[in-house]
């Protein structure tokens, strides 16, 4: 039996002090730059463990837990088309955990080529500019907000 994702994912905008926001392309679309996203495993997996999870599968970076900040934030989003075969039959909408992970300018970043094929670094408004998600540009415009 097909396993389905579940329609509640983490986006962890992963930023220096100085507010540089890393941004990863999308090997299934080229062009399409976000952060860091992905689904629960399972639905008691906690949410602090899921975006844990993926910043390590995405960017190969083995965040502190500690360094891991829940910004109090939920989008409920409509899933594109394109990627809806992935959940059960008539599941249209997912709710997306906004995290922002704060790491040293010089971090390694190791993608997993299947998914992502290339990354970069952007100041905060460029890399907002650059997100093909509009609930993934609003976050990283709210990264003032949550670093002070």
């Amino acid at each position: 039996m097909k396993a389905f994702k579940i329609p509640e994912s983490v986006l962890v905008v992963i930023h220096t002090p100085q507010r540089e926001v890393l941004l990863i392309e999308r090997a299934d679309q080229p062009g399409f730059w976000q952060s860091v996203t992905g689904s629960r495993d399972s639905p008691s997996e906690a949410l602090h463990d899921t975006a844990l999870r993926e910043v390590y599968e995405e960017t190969g970076i083995r965040a502190d837990p500690h360094a891991l900040a829940d910004w109090g934030l939920s989008n409920v989003y409509e899933i594109y088309p394109v990627w809806r075969h992935r959940y059960a039959p008539g599941v249209t909408h997912n709710t997306e955990h906004v995290f922002g992970l704060c790491v040293a300018p010089d971090t390694e970043v190791r993608l997993d080529l299947r998914e992502h094929t290339a990354w970069q670094w952007l100041p905060f408004q460029q890399a907002a500019d650059r997100c093909f998600s509009p609930s993934n540009a609003e976050a990283i415009l709210l990264l003032p907000r949550f670093t002070g």
